[in-house]
């Protein structure tokens, strides 16, 4: 399996309207993509709060690539977020089973 980190910092003031897409749109279109295993979205704490981030885990790199494309180191982001995201980063992992 494959754990995908993915963050995104907020560009100033946009917080709100991100916090919004966040849980309106972005956790359920997660949730309801095939190939994913689980979800764990991340929101800002008061040390970071311009922060958000998911932890995705996928059952296969297929699937990922399925998803993601080819390009799948590449972070991505929906055209309906990209005004307000200062900047992003995407982590691949293979998931320690415990």
């Amino acid at each position: 399996m494959i754990m995908r980190v993915f963050q995104v910092v907020i560009r100033p003031g946009k917080e709100e309207q991100f916090a919004r897409f966040f849980h309106e749109t972005a956790i359920p279109l997660m949730l309801g993509t095939k190939g994913i295993v689980q979800v764990l979205p991340g929101a800002p704490r008061t040390e970071t709060p311009r922060e958000f981030s998911f932890v995705m885990i996928w059952d296969s790199l297929d699937s990922l690539k399925e998803f993601a494309g080819d390009d799948y180191n590449s972070p991505h982001i929906d055209p309906a977020e990209a005004e307000l995201v200062e900047s992003r980063s995407i982590k691949h992992y293979d998931l320690v089973a415990t």
